[in-house]
C-alpha cells in the first residue's frame, strides 16, 4: 500500500484539479520520484499500482481555481 497521502482539490466550477501533497515512494507509480523507465513486468510487481483510502483525499470546492481567478477566466 501507499503509505503517503495524496490531497488534490478538484474545482468544481473549472474542472481543474490541483495536487497539494503527493506520494514520495520510488515504489509508487504516482509518485514524482517513481523512474521512468520501471515498467512491467517488474513495476506491477515491486511498485504500488494504486492508492488507498485514506491516503487520497479530493474534496470537490465550488469555485474556478486560483490559475483561473489569476488569468480572469473565474469572475
Amino acid at each position: 500500500m501507499c503509505h503517503y497521502r495524496r490531497v488534490r482539490n478538484h474545482y468544481k466550477r473549472c474542472g481543474h484539479y490541483i495536487d497539494l501533497i503527493k506520494c514520495d515512494d520510488r515504489f509508487c507509480k504516482f509518485s514524482p520520484k517513481h523512474p521512468p523507465d520501471c515498467a512491467p513486468p517488474f513495476c506491477t510487481d515491486k511498485c504500488w499500482q494504486y492508492h488507498q483510502f485514506p491516503q487520497q483525499y479530493t474534496p470537490v470546492i465550488d469555485l474556478f481555481c486560483p490559475v483561473c481567478v489569476q488569468s480572469g477566466l473565474g469572475r
